[in-house]
Parts: structure tokens; sequence; C-alpha cells
């Protein structure tokens, strides 16, 4: 029998037991989903430590059991860290609510530009990207990421009523 085999024989003998096991344990489905997958992938890595007969359903419990302790403490970990972050983000959060940036003849121009044109407008003054370093954060060659600021730019102007040659602009450049 090779591996593949055995991995399936041990699945079709044990995952009922070790679904009702889980799903005891675990507050959803997805949750408890990962888990089982989690142990079945330990047990195809270490097939060859999977005991014979009934003592490889033991084995996949203890496997289980480790990965449900590995998923709490990930679950505790996150929970802090998001703790950690309302704590220090809060004030800021409060301050500037997301999706709410500072009311002005610019601002809601720029709302009416397309995603693509505000991410780009973003990076490059907000972020304070180069234009190549603002290629690297959207996947683009820099003559792309170039070409786009141009074209985001031309609209932006558009939108404003502002001929191309306004000093305002040309520092953003």
């Amino acid at each position: 029998m090779d591996d593949n085999d055995r991995l399936r024989a041990l699945h079709d003998a044990h995952a009922d037991d070790l679904v009702a096991y889980v799903t005891r344990r675990t507050a959803s489905p997805d949750d408890a989903a990962d888990v089982i997958a989690e142990t079945f992938l330990v047990a195809w890595r270490r097939l060859d430590d999977v005991p014979p007969g009934h003592e490889a359903r033991l084995w996949l419990f203890g496997v289980a059991r480790r990965q449900l302790a590995n998923s709490r403490r990930s679950t505790r970990r996150r929970t802090r860290l998001l703790g950690r972050l309302t704590d220090q983000l809060g004030p800021a959060l409060a301050a500037a609510p997301p999706g709410s940036p500072p009311e002005s003849p610019v601002m809601e121009a720029i709302s009416r530009l397309p995603e693509r044109d505000r991410e780009v407008l973003y990076l490059v003054a907000w972020e304070q990207l180069s234009p190549a370093e603002a290629a690297v954060v959207l996947g683009v060659s820099p003559d792309a990421a170039r070409t786009r600021l141009h074209r985001a730019r031309k609209r932006l102007e558009a939108e404003l009523d502002i001929p191309a040659s306004t000093p305002a602009l040309e520092g953003t450049r």
C-alpha cells in the first residue's frame, strides 16, 4: 500500500470520529474544518509515525488536540493584538473616521475619480512614495505607475477645472 492509499484508509477509518471530536470543541464549522485539515496534514507529513490499527485513531485525536490548542493560542494572540491596536489607533480613528477624509474641494474632486486614479494619487501625495515605489505597491511597472499618475493628475485637474499649467499642481509632479 502506498502513502496515498494509507492516508486515504486512515481518513476513511477515522474521519467521522475526528469530525465529532473537533466540532464539539470549536466555535464554528469553519474552525473545525481548519483543525481537521491541519490534523490530516500532520498525518500526511508524519505518516510513518502513525501507529497501526486502533492506535491510529488515538494518535489522530492527540494531533487534533494539539491543533485545537494552537488555534486557541492564535485566537488569543489576535484578540490581544486587536486590543493593543484599538488602544493605539483609537484616538486617531475617532478623529478621522475611515471613509470621511477632510472636506475640501480637492477631496471632493478626488472622490469623484475612479479608484485606480485615487489610489495612485494617495500613494504619491499622502504616503509620499515615488512613482517607482508606488509601482511596487500597485504591482505594475514603474513606467505604468508614472503613466497612471500622469493620467490621474490630468483627470483631477479636469475635475477641479484647473488649467494644466497651474503651479499648485506642478509641485506634485
